[in-house]
């Protein structure tokens, strides 16, 4: 079975539009387009990817589907409408005619936590499903419970969790985190990706060996059919290279079935994506 990237971004870098990335983000000021990003899958042996938003507006999606048609081997796009806006099912209906549309996700880490409450949001959240596409959940920490809340409220619509929430790696803080990560993945509809793991902990200092717990908590929480691996490149970059990030995860669980390997490494992200 092909293995894919369930998570990974395209960007030209301009300093407006990417004000996240700061002074000691030196590595990724820069443009990652698809023909910077094949010769690493190449080497990583991973023959597809998802292509994840990076920001809040409807062009970079309509450019990140662009970059799809032009490269059969971006098997997805999780792009960004305006789940809030009074006609947001017009938005997602144009998009949904792409077949590479795979889902859509909002930077709700940057958001109020009550942001994932809100009546206007849960609205856009309760179309996804007419038109067959996913939600990406990404939040800090502190705002798994909001999810939580969110994703009892849709226990039809297919939820993944980006990057385990970002639990406090470097510092080796489990709780609240553990607890409302294991309260999520109770949620059947929820997988999680196995992705954003080297930025939470020590960019030049960290060991294999700091990510261990992690992924046992996450193995433990969701099972191997749950759970996608996902690079984060070109994020990862200030921290560690694309092969550095796989094979963490790879070392980890090498010890599973191959059927179980399959499904992390690519099978999960298929039909979670409908890729």
């Amino acid at each position: 079975m092909e293995r894919i990237d369930a998570h990974q971004h395209f960007w030209r870098y301009r300093p407006d539009a990417h004000a996240w990335i700061t002074d000691d983000m030196t590595a990724i000021k820069h443009d990652f387009l698809p023909e910077h990003l094949h010769p690493v899958l190449l080497e990583s042996r991973i023959a597809g990817c998802v292509a994840v938003q990076a920001e809040q507006n409807a062009r970079e999606t309509e450019w990140l589907l662009s970059l799809a048609a032009k490269n059969p081997w971006i098997r997805g796009v999780v792009g960004w409408v305006d789940l809030i806006h009074p006609e947001v099912e017009s938005q997602i209906e144009q998009f949904a005619e792409n077949p590479k549309f795979s889902g859509v996700r909002h930077i709700a880490q940057s958001e109020p936590d009550e942001f994932l409450l809100r009546s206007d949001f849960r609205r856009g959240i309760a179309l996804l499903s007419k038109f067959g596409l996913t939600y990406d959940i990404l939040v800090y920490s502190r705002q798994l419970s909001a999810a939580l809340d969110l994703v009892r409220a849709f226990p039809d619509q297919p939820f993944v969790l980006d990057h385990l929430a970002k639990p406090d790696i470097k510092n080796r803080v489990r709780e609240p985190w553990l607890a409302d990560f294991r309260k999520l993945a109770v949620a059947p509809n929820v997988y999680c990706k196995i992705s954003g793991m080297v930025t939470e902990a020590a960019w030049r200092g960290w060991h294999e060996a700091d990510f261990s717990d992690y992924l046992k908590y996450a193995l433990d929480a969701f099972g191997a059919d749950r759970l996608m691996f996902g690079s984060d490149w070109p994020v990862c970059l200030v921290a560690a290279s694309h092969l550095q990030v796989l094979h963490i995860v790879e070392n980890y669980y090498s010890e599973l079935s191959e059927h179980e390997r399959r499904m992390i490494f690519g099978g999960n992200a298929r039909s979670f994506y409908d890729l």
